[in-house]
């Protein structure tokens, strides 16, 4: 009987809490919209049961995700309607820590720079990954989600679970280019790159920081930026149909 047969088709799409103020007060960031949107339409589409939680409960929606380059046709509407399947579950998210672990098969921890500030220390919502890893399960993220790998172990080596793997996430050049370093450095938060290199992981990326890009390291599976987030979803959905 292969894993796949025995773990619960049903994800947990990880959303941030976390909100700030970037470009000196001018905009906010919290959760970038399609980075849930995109991974839940997929999810749902391979039949997956699929719920959101945030630590908290909340969220804000991050300025840039509602840009038109960013959030327009199918899923402008799905975002506007408050009645459609995704509004539904973003709006009326669980805290983390109120939801038992053990149901899901699938872990994938969506972003906005406003997860360098939460994730880190999201003990919620570490929990359910960690556990959804020990238990033979996909474990992905996109973007600036790999923060949530600041405190998540590898149960069966004590060690954190992307030591020793390769990894992707938002590049330290996107920040640049978005002119956002100087300002995500004095959260006191490492940026993707960096905190790949603390835990002992190999960073991977793209020649373009806009490509759509993703990595697979055996059940961990994980995205470059916003482009990324379907094909992540739909890597760790071939992943987990494998296990």
């Amino acid at each position: 009987m292969s894993a796949s047969t025995t773990l619960p088709r049903r994800a947990l799409i990880a959303v941030t809490s976390a909100q700030a103020s970037l470009f000196n007060g001018k905009e906010t960031t919290g959760v970038f919209i399609s980075e849930v949107l995109h991974p839940f339409n997929v999810l749902t589409a391979a039949g997956f049961e699929v719920d959101l939680a945030s630590e908290t409960g909340t969220y804000t929606p991050d300025w840039l995700s509602q840009q038109p380059d960013f959030l327009a046709g199918d899923d402008l509407k799905a975002w506007e309607d408050k009645t459609s399947a995704f509004r539904q579950k973003i709006d009326n998210m669980p805290k983390a820590a109120d939801l038992d672990a053990s149901r899901y098969g699938l872990f994938y921890a969506s972003a906005g720079h406003a997860a360098l500030i939460d994730y880190p220390t999201a003990s919620g919502l570490q929990a359910i990954a960690t556990q959804v890893w020990a238990n033979g399960g996909v474990v992905a993220s996109v973007c600036h989600g790999p923060a949530i790998f600041a405190n998540i172990i590898d149960t069966a080596t004590g060690a954190p679970l992307i030591q020793g793997k390769t990894i992707t996430g938002f590049t330290s050049e996107a920040e640049d280019v978005m002119g956002l370093t100087a300002e995500l450095k004095a959260w006191g938060q490492p940026l993707v790159e960096e905190l790949a290199e603390t835990l002992g992981a190999t960073y991977k990326r793209s020649a373009g920081v806009w490509d759509d890009f993703h990595v697979v390291d055996g059940r961990l599976v994980t995205g470059q930026n916003p482009a990324s987030a379907s094909s992540t979803a739909r890597a760790a959905v071939e992943v987990f149909n494998k296990l």
